[in-house]
């Protein structure tokens, strides 16, 4: 034990640098700090009574029990296994690695690697030996260590990484050139010819250019040209004027036109209704495109012994349907009466024979079939029209709404042009309007977001102050009509999929709510937008298009049941946007967005 007490002397002196020194060239050096020794001491790991692992003990400490115990710097790790304790000497465990510089040259690196491995492989004498004066060799773990410094070296020799870095760090560091290269322009014997239209050249074939036919400036058509004011003879587009069938139905329809009594209206159970729809039915000689763009407006008139149906268009277009001409396509008639979308159509309550046509070109126009002529009722080319209804029973008055949020009073017996009255309203914007079918000098307007009744007693031509407002709406509206024959019940149609009923039987301050109905009222940009109405012949029962499948057209009670739901698979294979009831008989017509209608009959 003295022997290694004093080999353990021996190491805990500096370690010498002259090994490594006196073989190193001043470009292949290997600078050594100071050398880190690691002592090894046998150890004995012991359990305790309860099997837990204990500390490990030092078998020399049992040997020199009289000598002073060395200072170590110990380290925990708790893990799964036993832990283990190395012991160094502070002094030695305080030293850093020696850092290794190696040249960035290959041959550097390999000759260094030579010379290392010799200084390894010296004399046996000196790598067994110490002497006492502080000259030590190198340890196993040094030795080791060198050799593995050695190989990597190598390895990364043959990698050849240094010389690709240099080809890199060159590639990066070079400038860029300023200076921009331009094409050189092809010669015009390189440029391959296309071929051009004579036509798009302007360039009669016989070689003379034509004249520009494109308008000068101040000749600039407008995208949406109006139609010129006054009256349009009643010609339609799909018929010429000397048809012999067309004079035939102009006096069909006077006789059919012809006012009558109103009949007082008897409302019947929801049992009887239900039963009434069930027996309605559609048929291919019932379905007929009628029009040649999207469906806008429809309206039916509300004779007992004929079926006729109107529609409008987004190119402006109204069309007639007689479905009593058979083929179908003879009793189809066409006119273009506007130059925008026919947003509302009406026949007149106290003369059928009149159908009223409004446009978001500012114009609104009656079709007289008496006289075959459809005369010009209202025209205001600097606002644009959304909706109209008869303020009066005789339909001599008329309300026409703004897309501006404006309210104009139209008076029909004005001689010349049309008495008219305009109001400003507090909306944003007014998509729909309706009269109370009571109390007459009410009416409600359907905006962005919200649906106001307003007094006409009250307006005031710099504002108009709502009598009563329904905030209850998250998203646009669409609609928002009263019930037929009392005005008791409102029901709207808003973006945010929801059907609301109101109860507006007293016009206080507050209306409440009835039922929201859930419905997929997202139509998209390629569908006309749905427009929940009532039926004329029942208090209590709304009809609504459907976007589920197979496609339908539904009908829901106030409470919001869903009483009827007419469909058919063969018939009907597309969405009816606008729908509408005939007000005595049961008759339902619906339109879709190619300008096809389809209609259920008893």
């Amino acid at each position: 034990m003295a022997a290694s007490r004093e080999s353990v002397q021996v190491n805990e002196s500096k370690p010498s640098q002259s090994v490594i020194g006196s073989s190193l060239t001043p470009q292949q050096t290997i600078i050594l700090q100071k050398q880190a020794q690691v002592l090894l001491f046998p150890f004995v790991v012991k359990k305790n009574k309860q099997g837990q692992i204990m500390s490990p003990q030092n078998l020399s400490e049992d040997n020199s029990n009289d000598e002073e115990k060395p200072k170590v710097k110990r380290k925990h790790r708790e893990l799964g296994t036993p832990a283990i304790k190395a012991m160094f000497p502070k002094e030695e465990y305080s030293q850093t690695e020696p850092s290794v510089v190696i040249p960035r040259n290959t041959k550097n690196v390999l000759s260094l690697s030579n010379e290392m491995q010799s200084n390894q492989d010296g004399d046996g004498e000196e790598n067994e030996t110490a002497d006492m004066d502080g000259s030590t060799e190198l340890s196993a773990y040094e030795k080791k260590r060198l050799k593995n410094i050695s190989e990597n070296a190598e390895f990364f020799a043959s990698l050849h990484l240094v010389e690709t870095a240099a080809r890199l760090r060159e590639m990066i560091t070079k400038k860029p050139s300023h200076g921009i290269k331009r094409k050189k322009p092809k010669k015009a014997e390189d440029e391959i010819v296309c071929r051009r239209s004579m036509r798009l050249l302007k360039i009669d074939p016989s070689g003379v250019p034509l004249p520009d036919p494109s308008p000068q400036p101040d000749s600039v058509v407008d995208q949406y040209t109006r139609l010129p004011p006054g009256p349009l003879e009643m010609i339609p587009e799909n018929q010429t004027s000397e048809n012999e069938m067309f004079k035939g139905v102009l006096q069909m329809w006077m006789k059919i036109s012809q006012p009558r009594k109103k009949i007082s209206k008897q409302l019947s159970n929801k049992k009887s209704y239900e039963a009434s729809l069930t027996g309605m039915v559609i048929s291919e000689e019932t379905v007929c495109k009628v029009t040649r763009s999207r469906i806008y407006s429809m309206a039916i008139h509300p004779s007992e012994t004929r079926t006729l149906v109107a529609a409008g268009d987004k190119l402006g277009q109204v069309g007639l349907w007689d479905l009593a001409q058979q083929p179908r396509e003879d009793g189809i008639f066409t006119f273009t009466l506007h130059s925008q979308v026919v947003s509302c159509l009406n026949f007149s309550p106290a003369n059928p024979a009149h159908l009223l046509s409004l446009s978001y070109d500012g114009t609104l126009r009656c079709g007289d079939f008496t006289r075959a002529v459809f005369e010009e009722v209202y025209r205001n080319e600097e606002r644009s029209f959304s909706y109209f209804d008869f303020l009066a029973d005789d339909a001599s008055t008329l309300i026409v709404g703004h897309w501006d949020a404006g309210v104009a009073i139209v008076d029909r017996r004005t001689p010349g042009t049309s008495y008219e009255q305009f109001f400003n309203s507090n909306m944003s914007l007014i998509r729909t309007l309706q009269v109370h079918p009571v109390n007459r000098h009410y009416f409600i307007a359907a905006g962005a977001r919200d649906v106001h009744i307003y007094d006409l007693r009250h307006l005031r031509p710099k504002g108009m102050k709502p009598l009563i407002s329904l905030t209850e709406h998250m998203k646009s509206l669409a609609s928002a009509y009263f019930s037929p024959v009392t005005g008791n019940r409102v029901v709207t149609t808003c973006a945010d999929d929801n059907l609301r009923v109101f109860d507006t039987s007293c016009l206080s301050s507050k209306v409440p709510l009835l039922t929201r109905v859930r419905h997929n009222n997202n139509t998209g940009r390629w569908l006309t937008r749905f427009r929940a109405v009532w039926d004329p012949k029942q208090e209590d029962c709304f009809i609504v298009g459907s976007m589920a499948r197979p496609r339908s057209i539904d009908v829901f009670h106030e409470s919001g049941e869903l009483v009827h739901a007419f469909m058919d698979e063969e018939c009907l294979a597309s969405v009816c946007s606008i729908n509408v009831m005939h007000p005595t008989q049961n008759i339902l017509a619906g339109g879709n967005s190619s300008g096809r209608i389809h209609v259920f009959k008893a």
